[in-house]
């Protein structure tokens, strides 16, 4: 597998998971465009996208750093412009850039609703639609959207109905374009995480500090992530996949090499539906006392 020569088009990779997969496919001599707004630092959060840019360059890549806010359609279709005439193409979408609110409905205030559903339903759509035509060029093709399987169970959308139900906007245009690009041989494909990934957003706006004890880390979400777009995508499309499951289909067994604190259960395990628990052997459990 390798994603060498390859052109990425990531939206939000400026820190986190986008980041690091970014990181992961610069080993390879891939080419990363980093959408994104962090031009400045942010009070709470670390890196820009030129921070990033530095570590993309610095694991063996090509960075092409993009100030651009997703709620902005034309500034989307100048960078995926800018980012083909500079690498001669696109070959992989990821849709990394969300908002995040875990607020109940009483509590989110509706610029945070707008806020959620402008960056992650609507801004995917936006990305989606302006590298599509590119896409249709490439040779392996990929649109990678951070979002989770659809579970209309009423308890799991209660507990944040607002940003629970801009994730799932997300996940229906993998459902949807899935199949309306299927002859182009575009593969559209969601990944979510078990549990929760320990990020510096998910620190600030979620858990902090303590609660990311109870997470993973980013490296799962990477490695599972370098395994779908290394795939045939004309044969591998629609896809709604976790995290762990991908690895342990692709030979993987040793999954607590991704545990924070192992010390600490494994938290978030209720993003996953039934139909996928965990792989054979792995548990969310603490492995010993503290």
């Amino acid at each position: 597998m390798s994603l060498a020569g390859k052109t990425i088009f990531m939206t939000g990779g400026s820190r986190g998971i986008g980041l690091a997969i970014g990181v992961r496919a610069a080993r390879d001599g891939a080419n990363v465009a980093i959408a994104a707004k962090t031009a400045e630092p942010h009070r709470h959060l670390p890196g820009t996208i030129y921070t990033a840019a530095e570590e993309i360059e610095r694991a063996g890549g090509k960075a092409l750093p993009l100030v651009v806010d997703v709620r902005d359609a034309h500034a989307i279709e100048a960078a995926v412009e800018r980012t083909a005439q500079t690498f001669g193409g696109v070959d992989i979408l990821i849709n990394n850039a969300s908002a995040i609110d875990l607020r109940g409905t009483l509590e989110t205030e509706i610029k945070r609703y707008d806020l959620m559903h402008q960056i992650t339903a609507r801004g995917s759509f936006i990305a989606s639609r302006a590298c599509i035509p590119h896409l249709k060029r490439a040779g392996n093709p990929h649109v990678l959207n951070m979002s989770p399987p659809i579970d209309l169970d009423p308890k799991r959308l209660a507990r944040h109905v607002a940003y629970t139900s801009a994730k799932y906007l997300m996940s229906l245009w993998t459902l949807g374009m899935s199949e309306e690009f299927r002859a182009d041989g575009i593969a559209f494909n969601s990944l979510w995480p078990r549990t929760g990934i320990a990020t510096a957003a998910i620190e600030f706006a979620v858990s902090g500090k303590e609660g990311l004890r109870h997470c993973r880390t980013v490296d799962i979400m990477v490695d599972a992530a370098y395994v779908i777009l290394n795939k045939p995508s004309r044969e591998f499309t629609g896809n709604f996949l976790i995290d762990d499951v991908v690895l342990y289909e692709a030979g993987e067994r040793d999954f607590d090499k991704y545990r924070v604190d192992p010390t600490c259960d494994l938290g978030g395990g209720e993003w996953a539906p039934k139909s996928a628990p965990p792989p054979p052997g792995v548990s969310l459990k603490a492995l010993r006392s503290a």
